[in-house]
């Protein structure tokens, strides 16, 4: 079976109603970046940003995978699939997706602030256990924080995500901009051998890549690369 890696980012999200940081109307555009995405900003004000992410998962229940996710979850009855997602979101998840590493941390995971990468400390959340308080514990004794990585942070991911990459026959980059390193980086661990997709519906890519451009939404896109793979 041939295996087949996913690098998905906000733009798969979006359509499911998941607002995002970068667009216009984006959630930067409603609180700087350095508040509440950065280490800097976390131990500056701890309060403000926990209750951001509280925020963020209280949005998370009220929507749902979108065909873009079923479709990447229906093709691993093909394909050996694995997903590496820039996204905190649990939406590949819920859509079915069963290999999924995130490079930027979960949002309905807690951690400690001392040992944030530490799997021993790592809480999961659940629909009635949503909030994170100011004061709460992680098992080490230190504040608990939100298991994300902020800018200022290793990104400790990487690693698998670049070796999962390496041995892709298929590398599908869908509703990401490519802007945002280190994962835009990952594109450049691919085999040469492998054929290279993009969903973007205004792809920024040097036609010297090798890269094939499907320039539509993730939801229109992930049809067509269904079809076009499953043919």
């Amino acid at each position: 079976m041939k295996k087949l890696v996913f690098l998905t980012g906000a733009g798969i999200s979006a359509e499911s109603g998941i607002t995002t940081f970068r667009d216009a109307g984006g959630l930067w555009e409603q609180y700087p970046v350095e508040a509440v995405a950065s280490i800097e900003g976390y131990w500056r004000d701890p309060r403000l940003v926990i209750n951001f992410y509280n925020e963020r998962r209280h949005q998370l229940l009220e929507v749902e995978p979108n065909k873009a996710h079923q479709l990447v979850a229906a093709l691993q009855q093909h394909f050996e699939t694995t997903v590496v997602t820039q996204n905190i979101d649990n939406l590949h998840e819920r859509a079915g997706s069963t290999d999924v590493i995130h490079l930027h941390g979960e949002l309905m995971k807690a951690t400690s602030t001392d040992e944030p990468n530490d799997p021993s400390q790592l809480v999961t959340l659940t629909p009635d256990h949503l909030d994170i308080a100011y004061g709460d514990k992680a098992k080490d004794g230190s504040q608990l924080r939100p298991f994300i990585v902020w800018f200022g942070e290793a990104v400790p991911m990487i690693e698998p995500a670049a070796e999962a990459v390496s041995k892709a026959d298929i590398f599908v980059i869908v509703g990401t901009s490519l802007n945002v390193y280190p994962a835009a980086g990952l594109v450049h661990y691919a085999n040469p051998s492998a054929q290279i997709y993009l969903i973007d519906p205004a792809p920024n890519v040097p036609s010297n890549m090798g890269i094939h451009v499907i320039a539509k939404r993730a939801t229109e896109g992930m049809a067509d690369l269904y079809d076009l793979l499953t043919k």
